[in-house]
């Protein structure tokens, strides 16, 4: 099992843009950790950006979810997923697959 990279600064790592697949998240968010648990079922490697305490964070999330600001925010590859709800659908209609592989997530 692949555990995520967690973006705690845009310090500590590389944008998240260049990223595969991205889960904009906080800490305390329970549909933040279904969507997660699912990438992580599926062995996908992910990279984790806590928007909890970070402003700049958050209106980089806003401005690549087109202005959604709920969390989580999910883009696989180029595509802005949405959120969990709209992942597990994924899943459920048999696309999320091709769509990691799409993305080489």
């Amino acid at each position: 099992m692949q555990m995520p990279d967690i973006v705690m600064s845009a310090d500590s790592s590389p944008p998240a843009s260049q990223s595969k697949v991205v889960v904009y998240s906080t800490l305390l968010c329970p549909f933040c950790h279904r969507a997660k648990a699912l990438l992580r079922k599926k062995g996908v490697s992910f990279t984790e950006v806590d928007v909890g305490m970070d402003a700049a964070k958050r209106s980089e999330m806003t401005n690549r979810a087109h202005g959604r600001h709920t969390v989580p925010q999910i883009f696989i590859g180029d595509t802005h997923v949405g959120g969990c709800d709209d992942l597990h659908a994924l899943e459920r209609d048999g696309k999320l697959d091709l769509l990691l592989a799409q993305a080489g997530g």
